[in-house]
């Protein structure tokens, strides 16, 4: 087996430590074509789609990326921003404003960057980065408050397949989850307190996660569950009784039966019902994108209205909230606990290389 090219190193370089804050990805461009090249990786990751192969190849390239990347980009230009992709400016300002908290509390040593499982940046591509720039320690933050084979678990498979063909590994930590951390927990009530109080309250809150098939609950996968904890804890934070709120899935896809309540018939339901207002947050969510903007700000809307509802609010996703970028960094820096240290000094380096040098290391 051929390695991928060592980054040149001399004795006395200083070894480095990174946060990836880690997403899911987004299309080069609202286009047919970039959305089908988006597309295209994205289900064709044995993780998503959990259909045996050879049949799942033949109906995703034999129909739905000859359908579904022109309705899908036509979704995205409605959404998409003058520097591009919302999901992929929100997450560079949370990495700038990240890397700025940090240094300012004096942890000016750490690099932070980010990137995307599908799409640009590569996960490929920015660990080559950090280990050209002499990260001996990579802390990998995946932006899914709750776990789920499908997005956490792809990305940890597209780290180890970087990996698999590195002969010098830098030590490496991964943050599983974090859907019932107290700080993101306060970041989330503080964003729906900030709206209430601009726009007054809702006859009803609904918390929207991101659907799966069924079938993953049934066997095994905690993303069920860890949705309903974190959407208990907010309720219980904003100091929610039951009945002014419920929890529901978004974003099915095919004909199998999904993760219920489903976010589109419960907001019919609820417009039938005769409820006024209703306001939506997306707490699986922590930057607004295709699926806050367009499916809840848009269709959601739509469909409420539609069936009698008088007024619909989306709550923005955290974003660059203050509550956000503080709750990232205390995560970040637990995970960090016993592993990250300031940089050493000059002079030790220094005394490292000549020690070496005198061993016999040639630079």
């Amino acid at each position: 087996m051929s390695f991928l090219a060592e980054p040149a190193i001399a004795h006395g370089t200083p070894a480095r430590t990174a946060i990836v804050l880690l997403n899911l990805g987004t299309p080069d461009a609202p286009t047919k074509a970039a959305v089908r090249r988006y597309l295209k990786e994205f289900l064709s990751d044995p993780r998503v789609v959990e259909i045996p192969r050879p049949v799942w190849w033949l109906i995703l390239n034999g129909i739905i990326l000859n359908t579904r990347p022109g309705k899908s980009a036509a979704k995205y230009a409605l959404i998409w921003e003058k520097d591009g992709s919302p999901l992929k400016l929100h997450t560079e300002r949370q990495v700038k404003l990240l890397r700025g908290y940090l240094g300012e509390r004096g942890h000016t040593a750490l690099l932070v960057d980010y990137a995307m499982r599908y799409g640009n940046p590569s996960i490929a591509s920015v660990l080559a980065r950090l280990k050209a720039a002499h990260c001996e320690r990579i802390l990998v933050l995946p932006l899914y408050p709750q776990y789920a084979a499908s997005t956490t678990a792809t990305a940890f498979d597209a780290i180890a397949e970087f990996f698999v063909q590195t002969r010098n590994i830098p030590e490496l930590r991964l943050v599983k989850h974090f859907h019932d951390h107290p700080a993101y927990i306060a970041a989330l009530a503080e964003g729906v307190r900030r709206h209430w109080d601009q726009h007054g309250k809702p006859d009803r809150l609904l918390m929207s996660f991101h659907g799966l098939p069924r079938f993953t609950l049934d066997r095994g996968d905690p993303y069920h569950c860890e949705c309903q904890k974190s959407a208990r804890l907010l309720a219980e934070t904003l100091g929610l009784a039951p009945e002014q709120y419920k929890l529901s899935f978004q974003s099915r896809f095919g004909r199998a039966e999904w993760l219920q309540p489903y976010t589109a018939a419960t907001l019919a339901q609820w417009g039938k019902e005769g409820l006024r207002r209703v306001d939506v947050v997306c707490p699986g969510f922590v930057a607004d994108c295709l699926e806050t903007l367009e499916e809840i700000g848009i269709e959601g809307k739509a469909e409420f209205l539609k069936s009698g509802g008088k007024e619909f609010h989306a709550i923005p996703c955290l974003n660059e909230s203050d509550a956000w970028i503080k709750a990232l960094a205390q995560i970040a820096l637990e995970q960090l606990q016993g592993w990250y240290a300031l940089e050493t000094s000059p002079d030790a380096l220094q005394q490292s290389r000549q020690r070496a040098l005198a061993l016999g290391a040639g630079i």
